[in-house]
């Protein structure tokens, strides 16, 4: 096996090199070791995990399973059978779940191995992850957060605690998990992967998707999300025209200048690739700001309504509580958003792909966000991840890569890609070429 990756592990698995008990026996190891100055992990599956190894050893022919013997971790947002479903909170459902999510089925029924579950901020709300759980901290640099909401994901890969993992995206929730911890991570567009997250997916916005250290692995563990094998085929793009633009969406939002920088070392290295590279900066609507935000807000109302409120840390309650207003409104309109399809879709037409920085500036600090108010948790989140959530209110697929390391913060700096709707093997395609062009330090350096 020439690299601790979901596609390594499963190749030597399938020829009979490696068994499925000792790669989950590894990963069960390194999650011993490495978790307790990480926190990543909300349910360690060790027992059951190796009892499902055996079983899958004892299957015999394994050359069919895309993931045979990998282990993964999943977010603790989906049902997994015989689990609990915290989702963050002291208010989650906390009782052994009856069945597993459509995607956590798809992922056992191709060979991979749950070793647990992964934290999460309560009701996946905001972009640090703490929770009345723990901090979780992320392995590039203890002292800042490894994002949100799937920072719990993000981290125990950044750590080599699992090769790949399970995370899901409403307004960023595993492309700014991937940029602050140099992965990467690719929010399929709507209807790729199945959702049914929370009470209503956040009012469509939020998909499944993995977190992987590489391309390869992020191809593959998509292909299977998405019960389509042809994603896992990572194909020559031939030259492709790319639009840059580095404006945050946000107004008083400022751009870091290393991860201007970075953007725009990405766009040479496109333009050396042969791809035809233009500085065009994008137009982002106020409406599609105002949509986003609504449905962020009205989606956690949903959520906190299926769980006891009084539970919940008082952030979270605000925000709710904002949400029930919106639904009062006219913000939920379901014009802006088929006005900013429109719109970005136009955009997208005249250029293929879609460059912009993934963070703002580095992630923010590692801390009790939950103890403090409202309104700081929503500054420090608007200031370092803005550029996420257009493209959760556009239903588009975006993939977030590493693009070198910050010389202050020591964390990972990332861009993203985006494209149309149907086009996450184009994002897979350009990102492997830049992967071969500009390879990334794969996990944290404490950690390899």
């Amino acid at each position: 096996m020439s690299a601790w990756t979901a596609t390594s592990i499963s190749d030597s698995v399938r020829r009979g090199e490696l068994s499925a008990r000792d790669s989950v026996a590894d990963s069960l190891a390194r999650i011993l070791v490495r978790d307790p100055g990480i926190e990543a992990f909300q349910v360690v599956r060790e027992h059951k995990a190796l009892a499902e190894a055996d079983a899958l050893d004892a299957r015999g022919d394994l050359s069919t399973l895309p993931l045979a013997g990998v282990p993964i971790a999943i977010k603790d947002n989906v049902p997994v059978a015989g689990e609990p479903m915290s989702n963050g909170s002291m208010a989650g459902d906390l009782e052994a779940q009856s069945i597993d999510h459509p995607v956590v089925q798809r992922l056992r029924d191709a060979g991979a191995v749950v070793v647990g579950l992964t934290r999460s901020p309560e009701l996946c709300v905001f972009g640090a992850t703490d929770s009345v759980w723990g901090i979780t901290h992320n392995p590039w640099n203890p002292g800042l957060t490894p994002g949100g909401s799937s920072g719990g994901s993000a981290a125990a890969v950044a750590a080599a605690m699992v090769p790949v993992a399970h995370g899901n995206d409403g307004m960023g929730s595993i492309r700014t998990p991937a940029a602050c911890c140099g992965l990467v991570g690719i929010k399929p567009g709507t209807g790729v992967v199945p959702a049914q997250l929370g009470a209503t997916d956040w009012y469509g916005m939020s998909e499944n998707g993995p977190l992987t250290t590489t391309v390869a692995d992020a191809a593959l563990l998509l292909s299977v999300m998405a019960d389509d094998a042809s994603l896992a085929a990572i194909a020559d793009p031939g030259s492709v025209s790319v639009a840059v633009s580095t404006k945050p969406p946000v107004q008083g939002v400022s751009l870091d200048r290393e991860f201007l920088r970075a953007t725009y070392e990405t766009a040479g290295a496109l333009m050396a690739l042969g791809h035809a590279v233009e500085r065009q900066e994008i137009s982002y609507p106020q409406t599609a700001a105002l949509g986003a935000l609504a449905r962020w807000f009205a989606g956690t109302t949903a959520d906190a309504e299926l769980v006891d409120a009084a539970l919940l840390e008082p952030r979270v309650r605000t925000h709710a509580a904002i949400g029930r207003r919106v639904r009062e409104t006219g913000l939920m309109r379901e014009s802006w958003r088929d006005s900013w399809r429109e719109e970005a879709g136009d955009f997208l037409t005249r250029f293929d792909l879609l460059l912009t920085p993934a963070l703002a500036r580095p992630p923010i600090e590692a801390k009790r966000w939950g103890d403090g108010s409202w309104a700081a948790t929503m500054a420090a989140n608007v200031s370092f991840t803005p550029y996420a959530a257009p493209w959760n209110f556009a239903g588009f697929p975006a993939i977030s890569i590493p693009a070198g390391v910050h010389p202050h913060s020591r964390t990972p700096m990332a861009v993203q890609l985006v494209a149309r709707p149907g086009r996450e093997a184009l994002l897979l395609a350009v990102a492997a070429q830049l992967e071969s062009r500009r390879p990334w330090q794969s996990v944290a350096p404490d950690y390899r």
